[in-house]
């Protein structure tokens, strides 16, 4: 079927139940940012792609709700489905809620289904709807219904990630929880969070692309920890290492009716922001529930000194893989225009690709790759395909945002390539958003900030001429788990779907990448992960700075270097140092001549 033929269909079923509107979230049971496939329903019934989004479907409206990251790769892809973009953020755009509030009559019915919902989420629409008397039927998955080829659930192998890359062994992590259970007087913690599992249990998998997680839930007591997963995900070696510590498994789909029984009066701590609505309520009516956040939640972000110096080997590792890319790139794109082979987008990727599996431990992508040429690097989320891929001409420039998983973490880079001339407005603007990047990299402050506090720092070189970016500077970043992870990250505004309030902790990893885009002509994006550290401590109190992990350079051919003061200027040129100091040994002769020039000082 077409999408416009599933969205007739989908309302021929909404008409059938009795459902007036209907809502499709970007989601799991697991609540999780990027899903399997079996899960992708709401990319099956609009056919965009991008990693977030909701649909709503009533009789006579369709719409699509994203955020600034995918507005143009939105419009290109809903043209012609009968689905109207809806960019949230911007003026004269109602939210979601809004939109069901005005049209939705009184005593009509919101349905969706309630797995991929959190409960959190379900309180929210029920207090708004409540005073029109609007319903809710969460127990509804009907474009589950329509899907007839729909991919089966994933079931990969799990496996054990060694203490020698996670730094604490599992006992310790479970007693660490047991002890949060029991100063907030919780009998059972129980967890969805697919990240949150496999921190806890030291285990990893493949159910979700380029997020190294295995689909499961898991109920934790002060005398049991019970993991409910695929029979087929443990293989024997696994189980009886589980078993060592005392982890029980159990089948993955028994998880509804576990919770379902529990002692009167027995308090269960799950966090509704995480939890799915269907799982919320199956818990027994004769629980006490605390939702509260996770407590694997902060102690997943701070990362223990084993993690941190993993990082830093696995961040040379990756400097090493794209210096070699960045250089070969350059040399390619002008062969190509002699007369050589011509390198494309997807080609440029294939080639990374290649770089990165040279290094020992290396996984594969920590997400889907974007190189974006010319006016393709506009879009902050651009995803080339063999239809659209652009070739690259020694001209202009190219966005490259990349990352891999290693053994020893993830990393996450965004470099901006120039491969010919460029205006003095790129020029322009490529030094203002590296200005920025070097601000916030820069900071010292006073424990108890948090990313709001921050995020100027990175905004101020752009803001001063008026201009802006419409998406974080930042997000936190797991240990070979989700490259974007909660709860710290970088952000001028609240966002009632993120806690960008969370103070930084010694350990946690952010990413720090301002950026400029101009549609149909360029896109500009610096990104550098930073771990933050103790600093100074004085009669003022504790100071905190970041260290970068990255070790990349920036590209010189696109710096103004008129437009930068003296210290911003000293910034970079330390970066450069360490840059050559760390990758230059792992080179070859012609490799380490290049990056020699490409770090000198400016």
């Amino acid at each position: 079927m077409t999408v416009t033929q599933r969205l007739a269909a989908l309302r021929a079923l909404m008409k059938q139940r009795g459902i007036d509107a209907f809502l499709v979230s970007t989601s799991d049971p697991h609540c999780s940012e990027y899903v399997g496939d079996h899960f992708k329903c709401r990319k099956y019934l609009t056919g965009f792609t991008g990693s977030a989004g909701t649909a709503l479907v009533t009789d006579s409206f369709a719409g699509l709700w994203t955020d600034g990251r995918y507005f143009i790769q939105a419009e290109n892809e809903l043209a012609g489905s009968g689905f109207t973009l809806m960019k949230m953020g911007q003026e004269g755009v109602p939210t979601i809620e809004a939109y069901i509030l005005e049209h939705l009559k009184e005593g009509d019915t919101l349905g969706f289904d309630g797995r991929t919902i959190t409960a959190r989420y379900r309180d929210r629409l029920r207090n708004l709807l409540s005073d029109k008397q609007i319903r809710i039927n969460p127990s509804l998955d009907l474009v589950g219904e329509l899907w007839e080829d729909r991919p089966a659930l994933s079931c990969e192998k799990a496996w054990e990630l060694d203490t020698i890359y996670a730094g604490y062994p599992r006992s310790k992590k479970i007693a660490q929880m047991r002890k949060a259970m029991a100063d907030r007087m919780a009998d059972y913690l129980l967890l969805s969070s697919l990240e949150d599992i496999c921190w806890l249990l030291n285990i990893r998998g493949n159910d979700v692309a380029c997020t190294p997680v295995v689909l499961s839930y898991l109920v934790l007591s002060q005398s049991r920890v019970r993991l409910f997963i695929q029979e087929g995900a443990v293989d024997a070696e696994l189980k009886e290492s589980l078993r060592k510590d005392g982890v029980e498994l159990l089948p993955y789909e028994s998880i509804y009716e576990f919770v379902g029984h529990c002692p009167a009066g027995a308090r269960y701590w799950l966090d509704y922001t995480s939890v799915n609505l269907t799982l919320r309520n199956a818990v027994c009516r004769d629980a006490v529930l605390l939702d509260r956040p996770n407590p694997t939640l902060l102690a997943k972000a701070m990362k223990n000194s084993i993690e941190v110096a993993n990082m830093k080997k696995a961040h040379i590792k990756d400097g090493v893989a794209v210096t070699k890319f960045i250089f070969w790139l350059k040399n390619a794109v002008n062969a190509s225009a002699e007369g050589g082979e011509k390198v494309t987008e997807l080609s440029a990727a294939r080639r990374l690709e290649e770089f990165r599996r040279e290094g020992k431990n290396y996984l594969g992508p920590s997400f889907g790759s974007i190189i974006a040429y010319g006016p393709h690097a506009a879009l902050a989320h651009y995803s080339a395909t063999p239809e659209s891929e652009a070739v690259l001409a020694p001209k202009g420039l190219v966005l490259t945002d990349t990352g891999g998983n290693y053994l020893e973490g993830s990393t996450d880079i965004t470099r901006t390539i120039i491969l010919g001339p460029v205006t003095e407005e790129i020029k322009k603007y490529f030094t203002l958003v590296l200005k920025g990047h070097l601000n916030l990299a820069a900071a010292k402050f006073l424990y108890g900030c948090n990313g709001q506090n921050l995020d100027c720092l990175a905004r101020q070189p752009l803001w001063a001429v008026g201009e802006d970016f419409n998406h974080g500077t930042g997000h936190g970043v797991g240990y070979l788990l989700s490259v974007h992870e909660g709860p710290n990250g970088f952000r001028w505004k609240a966002v009632p779907e993120r806690n960008d309030r969370c103070v930084f902790e010694e350990g946690m990893i952010t990413s720090d990448e301002p950026g400029y885009y101009r549609e149909g002509a360029f896109g500009i994006r610096h990104e550098n992960l930073l771990v933050c550290r103790k600093a100074e401590k004085n009669e003022n109190g504790q100071f905190m700075e970041f260290e970068p992990l990255t070790l990349v350079p920036f590209d010189l051919d696109g710096i103004d270097p008129a437009l930068m003061n003296e210290e911003e200027k000293a910034r970079l040129n330390a970066y450069h140092q360490t840059v050559y100091e760390k990758i230059a040994p792992h080179l070859n002769d012609a490799e380490k001549a290049w990056l020699k020039k490409a770090t000198r000082a400016i």
